[in-house]
């Protein structure tokens, strides 16, 4: 449960403002998104390699 302190006089939109910074920062939404079907390991690290491969790439073509 995520708990946002009020100051005396702040505007409900500040603290609604605070509140979904500290919820974005929790990842809870990416989590939900990648529990929703199962992916295998060997998925995973394979999509990894590839953008690990396409980020080098997009390096040497900047130097």
């Amino acid at each position: 449960m995520l708990i946002v302190p009020v100051k005396e006089g702040e505007s409900i939109e500040r603290a609604l403002k605070k509140y979904k910074k500290k919820y974005d920062k929790t990842n809870v939404v990416k989590e939900l998104r990648s529990r929703k079907e199962f992916i295998k390991p060997s998925v995973t690290k394979r999509q990894a390699k590839i953008k690990a491969i396409y980020k080098q790439k997009m390096q040497a073509i900047e130097i």
